[in-house]
């Protein structure tokens, strides 16, 4: 089992879904995890479960320290404070996992549709709460990840390698996303930075999304889905490595590392890469 103990996080987005997954994995490897959201018990986004302070406590309880963060990660402010305090109460941290997401609330038009047929207010959504939050916690956590021996950023994507996503706006921004993890490895590539950056890809993933999604269209979950939990103990794993620069500058499918890393989902199974049939463009 993987040990992060005396270790720190940041999980962006971890009040469900990914965030939650991995965030409560890191906890059961022992690690001191920040878990930042915009759900709060007052204020949930979208009337999905989950918020931050319950990811916090799971945290706790699976043999962690969970620390909730109320931060709205298109708040250059929120943003600020929240690496702020993680100066003036760790003074280092180990790990940042970008998971934070937006782009999906309150739209009426088909994800699916041609792009000529969709509005603006999309791609704006997807940039504003996607790809932008990923680069605005990595600007602030570098200098403090810095100062770990071992410093990683994991940003998490979807996807299959080269395949077509299925909506041009999401698609793109998820393209950039990858593109932004290359980009902070060449610039961090100097050995004495220590950081590594990579992107990890999970599959088709039972979040609280997910599941009300298939419950109003009343149908199951499909079988081949897997766990948040699974894509957690891929990242944990990964953290967990003391050879994982060598991984520095790439994107990988959770289910692939998976496989290296001899992880299984809670249920037992190992699930197959993930795999889109669209045409790899």
């Amino acid at each position: 089992m993987t040990d992060l103990s005396g270790r720190v996080a940041v999980v962006t987005g971890a009040s469900r879904g990914v965030g939650r997954g991995v965030a409560v994995e890191l906890g059961t490897a022992g690690a001191t995890v920040y878990v930042t959201g915009r759900s709060v018990a007052d204020d949930r986004t979208e009337n999905l479960p989950g918020t931050v302070d319950a990811t916090a406590e799971a945290v706790t309880a699976a043999g962690g320290t969970g620390i909730a963060v109320r931060c709205d990660h298109t708040d250059d402010e929120d943003v600020r404070l929240l690496f702020e305090r993680m100066t003036s109460e760790q003074g280092r941290l180990d790990l940042l996992v970008n998971n934070a997401w937006g782009g999906y609330e309150g739209y009426d038009e088909s994800f699916d549709a041609p792009f000529w047929e969709q509005s603006t207010r999309r791609w704006d959504a997807m940039f504003d709460a996607g790809v932008r939050p990923a680069f605005t916690a990595s600007r602030l956590a570098v200098p403090l990840l810095r100062r770990s021996e071992r410093g990683l950023i994991v940003t998490v994507s979807a996807g299959d390698g080269p395949k077509y996503r299925g909506s041009l706006p999401y698609d793109v921004a998820k393209t950039a996303v990858e593109r932004l993890g290359r980009a902070m490895a060449y610039e961090l590539r100097e050995a004495e930075t220590a950081v590594t950056s990579l992107v990890v890809q999970p599959g088709f993933t039972r979040t609280e999304r997910v599941e009300a999604t298939f419950a109003e269209a009343g149908a199951a979950v499909p079988a081949e889905t897997h766990s948040p939990a699974f894509v957690g103990r891929v990242v944990a794993a990964l953290a967990g490595d003391p050879n994982v620069g060598a991984r520095t500058g790439t994107v990988a499918r959770v289910a692939e590392l998976a496989r290296e890393y001899d992880v299984v989902d809670v249920d037992g199974r190992r699930p197959e890469p993930f795999s889109l049939d669209t045409p790899a463009i």
